[in-house]
């Protein structure tokens, strides 16, 4: 398959999902992390999609690899707010089972991604 737009990507369509997962998880938060937890999920999960967007329409190779980097450190930064939601007792194991899911698959596509790129260069 020949990947001619960032939504060919199946690594952006997956970081989608989890878009969608992490701001449904994030609608259970308690209403004094609107601005605090909720929020910070939020964004950082909005930007692992519109990193792998942007980077895919850059006009080098390089920078794309810049922002597939981005993108993964805002998987970590997601993944790592998930946990924290589980051991502030706001949400449930198993209320965030798939997002936890869906965050080590992009986090894999992303490393692989990123190292088939990097030999490339």
């Amino acid at each position: 398959m020949i990947v001619r737009d960032y939504k060919d990507l199946i690594v952006w369509q997956k970081s989608m999902d989890l878009l969608v997962e992490v701001y449904r998880l994030a609608k259970k938060l308690p209403k004094e992390e609107t601005y605090g937890l909720s929020d910070q999920m939020r964004r950082a999960v909005v930007s692992i999609p519109s990193n792998i967007a942007e980077g895919k329409n850059r006009s080098s190779g390089k920078d794309f690899l810049r922002f597939l980097f981005i993108a993964r450190g805002s998987r970590a930064e997601v993944e790592t707010q998930l946990l924290a939601c589980i051991r502030l007792n706001y949400l449930e194991e198993d209320d965030v089972e798939n997002a936890l899911k869906l965050c080590t698959e992009v986090g894999k596509m992303l490393s692989a991604m990123i190292s088939k790129m990097s030999h490339n260069l």
